[in-house]
């Protein structure tokens, strides 16, 4: 209740008046059943804006760091990431990974949307980054659509270190839906895992211009955090 009471009464109408999002390819997202929203990352705010423009719930996997926090300030992210539809699940690796696939599990077995950046964190310069297999994974067991889905001008809206993003009109653009079922079966074949993450990742790039990067995002924003001697 409280995710539509923040998209169609709090913060949903203001967010359009302001900033006045435009849509392409919405028809490409299944009106019902589950269905994966895989998406490049640039800021924050595309979580925001992406479900703004359909009419179906999309479910986002959240860091477990912004549910766990105390006090005051704590509740309030609680409050405010639950009810704008973000599940918490710990992303550190190993029996997490575990935890948050079973998580996305229950969601698309549910009938309902997923949304998910495969490049695994918000792109550090504006480029596309090699996809993590859990998309992949996830489509695979599901037995789910996977629909490429790319916000065009969120990382000019929000530079990093900007907290309240620019007055400009972001886009999102949805491409057609992509069917995996000549693979279901093979969820625990990495090199299966691979391709048709790279066929995602792929579709990215197609529809929202980017140039491309064969490395993880992570990997680059560690190194450029490494000290330097």
């Amino acid at each position: 209740m409280f995710y539509w009471l923040m998209k169609s009464v709090f913060l949903g109408p203001i967010l359009k008046l302001i900033y006045r999002p435009w849509a392409e390819g919405v028809e490409h997202v299944p009106a019902k059943g589950g269905a994966i929203l895989a998406g490049n990352h640039l800021t924050v705010i595309d979580s925001f804006f992406m479900p703004l423009v359909l009419d179906r719930k999309v479910s986002f996997l959240a860091k477990s760091d912004y549910f766990t926090q105390r006090g005051v300030k704590g509740w309030l992210k609680r409050v405010f990431f639950g009810g704008t539809g973000n599940v918490p699940v710990d992303r550190s690796g190993g029996r997490a990974s575990e935890s948050a696939l079973r998580t996305a599990m229950q969601i698309l077995n549910n009938g309902d949307l997923l949304g998910i950046y495969p490049e695994g964190t918000r792109s550090p310069d504006g480029r596309l980054y090699r996809g993590k297999t859990g998309v992949a994974r996830m489509a695979l067991e599901a037995q789910v659509p996977v629909v490429p889905v790319v916000m065009i001008g969120t990382a000019e809206m929000q530079p990093a270190g900007r907290v309240i993003p620019k007055v400009m009109r972001p886009g999102i653009r949805f491409g057609a839906p992509m069917d995996f079922s000549r693979y279901y079966g093979m969820e625990n074949d990495r090199h299966v895992l691979r391709s048709v993450t790279d066929e995602i990742m792929y579709a990215l790039m197609e529809l929202s211009g980017q140039e491309y990067v064969d490395v993880y995002a992570a990997t680059v924003k560690a190194k450029a955090i490494e000290p330097k001697e």
